[in-house]
């Protein structure tokens, strides 16, 4: 068995310098990963997500939700959105992620790739709502992408796979001084849900 197809304890920081990227391997068993990605698949709100670039508003393929514990308004590529109430299975979700980093979550954003055809380009995760240095925990299910990190001031990349059930915990100064990206590709036919758990400043 591959090292990295199973729950690594401790988990591996696949950042060299400049911040911590938590990679904690398969958190999930797979008959609890086919489940969630099924039920989160069929029952969560989803939307086509918008953006506006270069004053004009984009929609892309790929589709989104925003999930938390408050109606939170929620603002990131110029458009804002507004959560929903957290779902029991969600709600499941985020209590076994914050058991295994240590981390506490109070939102959620979702992402639904319904091939490699759609990606991510490069960002950082570094919206003002959000706490500052703050940990974003991201579960993958479905199928396998890469995802990549690239520095901000000497370009240098580092990626990895992230599996089906697995857990990746960016923390500190990650999103200072590293982009992430989920690269477009042809090889990857079947969808993928991201999960990236949250902290939304309040006070």
């Amino acid at each position: 068995m591959d090292l990295l197809s199973q729950l690594l304890d401790p988990p591996i920081n696949v950042l060299p310098q400049d911040g911590e990227a938590n990679y904690h391997g398969v958190v999930l068993n797979l008959e609890d990963a086919d489940y969630f990605f099924s039920c989160l698949l069929s029952t969560i709100e989803w939307k086509n997500d918008e953006a506006i670039i270069f004053d004009k508003k984009v929609i892309t393929k790929r589709k989104v939700a925003w999930y938390a514990s408050q109606p939170f308004a929620y603002t990131y590529s110029k458009i804002t959105k507004s959560a929903l109430p957290w779902t029991t299975e969600l709600l499941n979700l985020k209590h076994k992620v914050e058991a295994i980093s240590g981390e506490k979550f109070n939102s959620c954003l979702l992402n639904l790739y319904h091939t490699g055809d759609e990606g991510m380009s490069w960002h950082s995760d570094n919206e003002r709502q959000l706490k500052q240095q703050g940990a974003i925990a991201s579960m993958s299910l479905g199928a396998e992408r890469q995802f990549v990190f690239k520095h901000k001031k000497n370009q240098q990349t580092h990626g990895l796979v992230l599996q089906h059930g697995s857990l990746l915990v960016m923390k500190g100064t990650t999103q200072t001084h590293w982009l992430h990206r989920l690269p477009p590709t042809r090889k990857v036919n079947s969808p993928r849900i991201n999960l990236t758990f949250r902290t939304i400043i309040t006070d």
